[in-house]
């Protein structure tokens, strides 16, 4: 199945991209530490070719912290810097302004041996909708500047961003790419809200998430529902987290969307656990 999304304003978006990139030394690209993978826009990586970048990995507090740090430590070895932050904490806002001014420091080597005064390091800062990108401007600029919200699509145009004097950003909108050939990777940003939840069902969106909490974390839907891991029949999980959960409807029989919803209020809020929905193992070879 390929899902398909793009909105107009997107296509514009990817054109600004285009067009502002050689305004800047390095990209800053934000992925979702949930789904590091997934959140990677394809058609932003042809875009970006061979301009340096950072690669920061958001919402590290819903996430898996082992994963992540595998994840980090394969994007490291592509010759990729990655931080992993949590926006509430101070040090990882620090690492991120310090990595940033690393990744500077070679274009402002080469100014001033041509004898150009320097300059803050300029950036491009990139993400997918609802990555979290407005709060951590807002965070590493001390000040509230971009809006932020709990849906996909908040910002809509570009503005330059000072950082302290360490360097500037360019903020741009949240870009997503032309369609999901993946069905999997539809899903995974179907569960973590990055896509409008009316292009999937949501009760096949949590039953994804279920089948995947069942092989890999097994313990947390234990813990969360009272669920086994032997538990095969979707249908069976749906009535017992239903009925859990008070989903019921006239005649005692259970709301397979409100359960469904449930569901996936509780991985996106991080009621779950601290969990990631895949692995660098999942991509080998690409």
């Amino acid at each position: 199945m390929t899902i398909q999304w793009f909105p107009g304003h997107m296509a514009k978006a990817k054109r600004e991209v285009q067009e502002k990139l050689k305004l800047v030394d390095f990209v800053i690209e934000l992925v979702d530490a949930r789904v590091p993978e997934s959140s990677q826009n394809p058609m932003l990586q042809q875009v970006l070719q061979d301009k340096p970048r950072m690669r920061i990995l958001m919402k590290k507090d819903l996430a898996d912290p082992a994963v992540t740090s595998a994840w980090q430590a394969k994007f490291e070895k592509e010759g990729t810097p990655a931080v992993a932050v949590d926006v509430q904490n101070k040090q990882d806002i620090q690492k991120v302004i310090t990595t940033a001014k690393e990744m500077g420091k070679e274009k402002l080597e080469k100014l001033k041996k041509k004898g150009i005064r320097p300059r803050p390091s300029r950036a491009m800062i990139l993400g997918i909708p609802n990555v979290g990108k407005s709060t951590l401007i807002n965070r590493l600029a001390n000040r509230k500047i971009a809006k932020t919200g709990d849906r996909p699509g908040i910002t809509t145009s570009q503005q330059w961003i000072k950082i302290k004097k360490d360097f500037e950003l360019l903020d741009t909108p949240g870009i997503l790419w032309p369609k999901f050939e993946d069905e999997l990777v539809g899903y995974r940003l179907a569960a973590i809200g990055t896509i409008k939840d009316q292009l999937l069902p949501l009760e096949d969106v949590a039953a994804f998430v279920i089948g995947y909490l069942r092989d890999n974390y097994p313990e947390l839907l234990k813990e969360r529902f009272n669920l086994d891991s032997d538990v095969e029949d979707m249908g069976q999980v749906f009535e017992k987290i239903g009925s859990l959960r008070g989903c019921l409807e006239s005649g005692g029989r259970i709301n397979f969307e409100k359960t469904a919803d449930i569901i996936i209020r509780d991985l996106r809020s991080g009621r779950l656990g601290a969990l990631t929905l895949e692995t660098p193992v999942n991509h080998q070879g690409k």
